[in-house]
């Protein structure tokens, strides 16, 4: 039996600082999906846009969007996956929160905070890597500056899907499609990549590149546009893949500090 997975992976602008407009923004755009989907992505910081001063948002706001996505997901029999800046015992966490349809959910906090940027003055540092498995598929999910980092990134618990939500500017979009391509050839896994489109409040261009690769590299899909970005992922082909070219077995063992 062939197990595959839908997947939307939605490209727009962000609203600055502004949760309630940003979640009325996907509500629109998640009940416009032209086809039935298992999951939904949306970028990294997708309420807020990639804001440095968290502290200027109500921290209530984490738990609002975190409902809201509950309510998304069930409305869509669909899983939803997106970033946030999230309060908890007294410290933000740059939080992505993998909510499935009957509401229960997984959250990832991003362990490579953007020092360029100051990121790592504003929000907590994770140390946790999350697999988690939904049907049918093994997902690994990241955030933006995440992809820098092919040891964390390794796929030393055989993941089928490695999944980056992010804010990636202009300036350096030429790595982020290098590296998308690349955690997927060296994991042997599917590999998307979701950023946004548009301007931020600081001046920051993001052209989008929202792409998905296969694990030999192979480009399945590529958006710059502001849209929702349809993708199917086929399990059986990955394995084929992999029972070929057995490259996965001669991975190094290690451990992370």
């Amino acid at each position: 039996m062939e197990t595959s997975l839908d997947i939307a992976l939605v490209q727009t602008s962000l609203f600055w600082h502004d949760p309630e407009k940003n979640r009325e923004h996907f509500t629109s755009l998640i009940d416009g999906i032209s086809k039935k989907v298992d999951l939904i992505v949306l970028p990294e910081t997708f309420t807020t846009g990639f804001t440095m001063t968290p502290t200027e948002i109500d921290p209530s706001e984490g738990e609002l969007t975190l409902s809201w996505m509950k309510e998304m997901a069930q409305r869509q029999d669909a899983a939803i996956a997106g970033s946030i800046p999230f309060f908890e015992k007294g410290q933000y966490t740059n939080r992505l929160f993998f909510v499935e349809p009957d509401g229960s959910f997984r959250y990832y906090d991003k362990r490579h905070t953007f020092t360029l940027a100051g990121e790592h003055l504003s929000y907590a540092r994770g140390d946790k890597k999350l697999i988690l498995d939904f049907r049918g598929f093994r997902i690994c999910p990241m955030i933006c500056y995440d992809l820098r980092f092919p040891v964390w990134a390794r796929n030393t618990q055989d993941y089928d899907l490695l999944l980056f939500v992010a804010n990636w500017p202009k300036p350096r979009i030429d790595a982020w499609d290098t590296l998308l391509k690349a955690r997927a050839i060296e994991n042997m896994a599917f590999c998307i990549g979701v950023n946004r489109v548009g301007v931020d409040k600081n001046g920051y261009e993001y052209p989008g590149h929202t792409a998905c690769y296969d694990g030999l590299g192979k480009q399945m899909a590529f958006s710059t546009k502001d849209e929702v970005l349809l993708v199917n992922l086929n399990k059986s082909n990955l394995k084929k893949v992999r029972d070929q070219l057995r490259f996965l077995d001669d991975r190094d063992a290690f451990t992370l500090q």
